[in-house]
């Protein structure tokens, strides 16, 4: 039997370790915050579901060619706005081309720092998104989760990653 005062000892010592980030792998852990509510205005929001002040809105979309690939036939052509948003480091949010019943049909991220300053201090841009069916789209929606938020993942630092981290980005197939 060990005295109680080496048993004390080894406690205290496999404490310390475990609150300095010392401790094994499994006391990492990452998560995935949930999806919020997508629409063709969303209030940007970050891992914990909380506003960050920043409204993001497709203005307006229509299928036409593509002026580099006009044999590809119609894409859907977007134009959109983030208001509060920061020039250089501003969110980013899924859009995506979705059908009748909200199934995505083709998504990608949208930065705010890709997007133009206007003299009201509103950011706007335009994208593309090819779809296989462009007959199909009904509207463009926006997903509220800031995008941009890059925490270190359990894997690529057992000691200092971990946390919640945005969803995994939309993709075709996905229901909105």
């Amino acid at each position: 039997m060990f005295p109680a005062r080496v048993r004390v000892g080894a406690l205290s010592a496999l404490g310390v370790l475990a609150l300095s980030g010392c401790s094994s792998p499994w006391g990492c852990t990452d998560t995935r915050a949930e999806r919020g509510e997508a629409g063709v205005r969303v209030q940007v929001e970050d891992v914990s579901g909380r506003p960050l002040g920043i409204t993001a809105e497709v203005v307006d979309w229509r299928l036409e060619p593509h002026p580099q690939v006009p044999a590809e036939g119609d894409e859907v052509h977007f134009r959109y706005r983030f208001d509060g948003a920061d020039e250089v480091h501003g969110p980013a949010v899924d859009a995506c081309a979705v059908d009748g019943a909200r199934v995505a049909l083709g998504c990608r991220t949208l930065h705010s720092s890709a997007a133009r300053p206007e003299r009201d201090g509103v950011l706007t841009g335009d994208d593309w998104l090819a779809v296989e069916h462009p007959e199909q789209v009904v509207e463009v929606l926006l997903i509220p989760n800031d995008q941009s938020y890059r925490r270190r993942t359990c894997e690529q630092d057992v000691k200092d990653g971990g946390g919640t981290h945005p969803p995994q980005p939309a993709g075709r197939g996905d229901r909105l």
